[in-house]
């Protein structure tokens, strides 16, 4: 242990040249022990009676001693000595280091300090030296400074701060970096501190001069008779230059503070021939390009910039430095430079993309239009060559037109090629071929028109014509076929009529019936696809609706397949015909069966789609509205890509012969866009499809609801009706009155004429429209009712119910029809009266139809 006081703490460093002393002795150690030994034998030699005194009073010495040593070591007179703080080295280190250094205790004493620290806080020696606290008291430009310093070290933080001390009588004054750290990590060494002052005048002084040179560069820059404008690889604008915002009348605050982008200023397409520039890893490109900038009032300016771009060494492109040179003054000053301007005005604003090409199909120039075309197909900025542009399996077409070209063909025919890509685009490039006396480097000039948008509107043309067609050749086979259907219903009936159960050819009829009930419903599917059928709206709840067939789709799908039903809340009423709503998911539900041959899941949810949403789905062909959504999926095999744009066309499918007619979805499809509605499919193959049907919302209005049961009821199908007929054979289905019978079918009109007359009516018989107003007149007003077919020859049936009503405005009306009553009725005046009856029918739907009316109208 050695002994020092708290006044050789703070000492004056010790010189370099000055040995270090040492604290403690090996020998006085080993000197004491020696002592101690001799003490003890010679205490042996006297006896244990004559040696007790003196041992007492030997061991008195040494309690003594040892008390002293513990009062001294707690008062801290004497301490244990650490070598290492003693090393000669660090402590010569520290005592002359260039920064001030001071070491104080948890009461803020000062416990060390070097020469430097006492000279930067003027102390005149070691029993002068203050703390950071005591030495800048009382100057208001550093206390706040040391404040903080203190609190750091209280708090054993880490604390920088710089001040600039004031001089004395007016001289310069100096700038002070000062610090403050614990002296360790340890309990014991955290209670220390440790201040560093250093003098960086000089320092502050060249960075102020560094300042002002800069200052002095950029005022320089910003009033150059030339723009400037540096962009960063975000395409933002990092600076421009006063000059620059002056041509452009923006504010230079406003730019400097990020609020501006390179596209903002470019007009056009110019910005890509800025970001298309080939990138070479560490090298530095300047390229010149002749563009026009946009003002802030929206007008143009022809510039030519010298960009400069240094890219780095994996190639990401750094900021750009980019020179503007206006060009406005040329198209006033000089007839050539003016005429060099218009011309490369025309060449970047030209809607279609234009560059000229070698032998090899490299690109040698091209204006903005192709460089946006060519960042818009993801193409690598490396590469030159147009033929990357192309599609692999059209690439040869585009290759053979430049081939003409280099051979000086002329008359190239124009080339349309699938363009690369992740999504199908097309164009078509214009070929033309280069004087090679004029540049040897450029073989031909190549137009090029992104031909997308028109062939989707010709392909969509074309498939909506087809449909059109297909749905009148549709239509018209239903219509005819509809006579023939109904001759042969009516006949059955005769021959149900006259045969009772226990006759043996009873089956043979029942089994006619059947078939023509098929053919009936097969004729229903042609017309809904042609969009040509009866419907029969009502306002529905499609939450009610779906609940209702649940039991009816539970047994369609087997029980392999769960049903998953999620209806909306508060679902918007929609107006659609009951009976072709469910079709539409009974369809649906069948298709997802067969979908799913291992078992599955069957999920239908509906729910309100807002006008908003809507527009925000951007399905084509759809406009923005309140619908309800009725979603039907499942998690079968999914449809392919390449057939999915077919699944609503009639007659195709793609199971097995005879397993299906393919007019499910076709079916589907034309009863939602007859009810005013769309559908859509999403489908991945292996992932299952999802069909989205949207209804539009009915706005309710007040109007009088007339029930029409037996009419209406001729829509819901031949063979429900049939059913439904029959099934009450005790209704009184006779009545009494004059029918005058309308239609150009000789043997339908017979057969009708025939179950009418059956049922107690009195019937007169007419071909057309003409013959039937003679009828009417030879009658004299005896005709109770007239049952019409819509098309005839010489006077069809909408013009025949004109002609009657305006000699008997309260006769009544029923047309019957193969076509919907939709086709027709747009030509029949506003107000008019009449029921309709689609073909085929039976003779219980036609005298029932024509009981109704005779007791509802008039």
């Amino acid at each position: 242990m050695t002994a020092e006081t708290d006044h050789d703490l703070t000492r004056e460093p010790v010189a370099a040249h000055e040995p270090s002393p040492r604290s403690g002795s090996i020998a006085l150690v080993l000197l004491v022990a020696a002592g101690l030994v001799a003490v003890a034998v010679g205490l042996m030699t006297l006896g244990r009676v004559q040696a007790q005194p003196y041992i007492l009073g030997v061991l008195a010495v040494l309690a003594m001693v040892g008390l002293f040593n513990l009062f001294a070591f707690a008062a801290g007179i004497i301490r244990f000595a650490d070598r290492n703080l003693d090393d000669p080295i660090i402590r010569r280190i520290s005592d002359h280091a260039f920064d001030g250094l001071a070491v104080t205790d948890a009461r803020g004493h000062v416990v060390y300090s070097n020469a430097a620290y006492l000279t930067l806080t003027g102390a005149s020696g070691p029993q002068d030296v203050r703390p950071v606290e005591r030495v800048f008291i009382g100057n208001p430009d550093v206390s706040e400074a040391v404040f903080r310093l203190l609190k750091a070290a209280r708090e054993g933080k880490r604390q920088q701060e710089e001040v600039r001390i004031s001089g004395h009588d007016g001289s310069q004054g100096r700038w002070l970096r000062m610090r403050v750290r614990p002296l360790g990590t340890e309990k014991r060494e955290a209670k220390y501190a440790v201040w560093s002052i250093a003098d960086i005048t000089r320092d502050r002084e060249r960075q102020e001069d560094v300042f002002q040179e800069l200052q002095h560069a950029i005022e320089y820059l910003d009033h150059a008779p030339c723009g400037f404008f540096s962009v960063n690889p975000a395409g933002e604008l990092a600076y421009v230059n006063a000059t620059l915002a002056n041509w452009l009348d923006y504010d230079l605050a406003e730019i400097g503070s990020g609020g501006l982008k390179l596209t903002d200023i470019v007009s056009g397409d110019g910005a890509s021939l800025l970001t298309s520039i080939v990138a070479v890893p560490g090298e530095v490109k300047t390229e010149v390009f002749d563009i026009d900038l946009r003002m802030r009032t929206g007008k143009t300016m022809p510039v030519r910039l010298y960009h400069k771009l240094a890219f780095g060494a994996d190639g990401a492109p750094g900021p750009s430095r980019t020179l503007v040179i206006s060009r406005a003054r040329d198209e006033r000053s000089d007839p050539d430079r003016a005429a060099e301007v218009r011309f490369m005005r025309f060449f970047d604003h030209t809607p279609m993309a234009i560059a000229t090409v070698d032998r090899g199909g490299n690109v040698v120039r091209a204006n903005a239009r192709y460089a946006k075309l060519g960042q818009a197909l993801g193409l690598d900025s490396a590469s030159k060559s147009i033929f990357r542009a192309v599609n692999a399996r059209d690439r040869h077409l585009l290759i053979a037109a430049i081939n003409q070209a280099a051979e000086g063909q002329a008359d190239i025919a124009p080339v349309e090629v699938a363009l690369e890509g992740a999504k199908e685009r097309w164009g078509q490039f214009f070929v033309t071929p280069v004087d090679s006396a004029e540049n040897d480097a450029e073989t031909a000039i190549v137009h090029m028109l992104e031909t997308t948008e028109r062939r989707a509107l010709e392909n969509q043309i074309n498939q909506s014509q087809k449909m059109e067609t297909v749905g009148q050749l549709a239509g018209g086979i239903a219509h005819d076929f509809n006579n023939v259907l109904s001759a042969i219903m009516m006949a059955n009936d005769f021959l149900l009529n006259a045969h009772k159960p226990t006759d043996p050819s009873f089956q043979d009829i029942m089994q006619i019936k059947q078939n023509a009930t098929r053919a009936a419903t097969l004729v229903r599917q042609l017309l809904a696809f042609s969009r040509r059928q009866t419907l029969r709206p009502q306002v529905l709840d499609l939450g009610d609706a779906l609940s209702d067939l649940t039991m009816l789709l539970r047994r369609l799908i087997g029980e392999k397949v769960k049903l998953d039903l999620v209806h909306g809340r508060d679902l918007w009423p929609v107006k659609v015909d009951v009976s072709q709503f469910e079709q539409v998911i009974v369809n649906l539900a069948v298709n997802a069966r067969d979908a799913m041959p291992d078992g599955g899941k069957l999920i239908i949810r509906t729910a309100n789609v807002t006008t908003e949403d809507a527009g925000k789905l951007a399905y084509k062909g759809m406009p923005a509205a309140d619908y309800v959504r009725i979603e039907v999926a499942d998690t079968g095999t999914g449809i392919p890509a390449d057939i999915r744009d077919k699944i609503f066309e009639p007659f195709f499918s793609t199971k097995e012969v005879g397993k299906g007619t393919g007019l499910g979805l076709s079916t589907v499809y034309g009863i939602v866009k007859q009810t005013g509605g769309f559908i859509y499919v999403d489908s991945e193959p292996g992932q299952g499809t999802s069909f989205h049907i949207f209804l539009p919302r009915h706005h309710a209005e007040p109007e009088v609801q007339v029930e029409q049961p037996a009419v209406a009821s001729a829509t819901n199908g031949a063979a429900k009706e049939a059913a439904s007929v029959e099934a009450k054979p005790r209704t009184d289905l006779t009545g009494q009155g004059t029918i005058l019978l309308v239609e150009d079918e000789e043997g339908l009109r017979a057969l009708n004429a025939r179950g009418l007359r059956s049922r107690g009516y009195t019937v007169v018989e007419a071909e057309n429209g003409v013959e039937a107003m003679e009828m009417l007149e030879e009658q004299s007003g005896a005709i109770d009712l007239v049952v019409s077919d819509v098309v005839m020859p010489e006077m069809d049936g909408p013009t025949l119910l004109k002609a009657m009503r305006e000699k008997n405005p309260d006769i009544k009306f029923i047309f019957v029809s193969g076509y919907a009553e939709d086709a027709f009725e747009k030509s029949l005046p506003e107000g008019q009266q009449f029921d309709f009856l689609p073909k085929p029918f039976t003779l219980s739907q036609l005298v029932a139809a024509v009981k109704e009316t005779m007791t509802k109208q008039g």
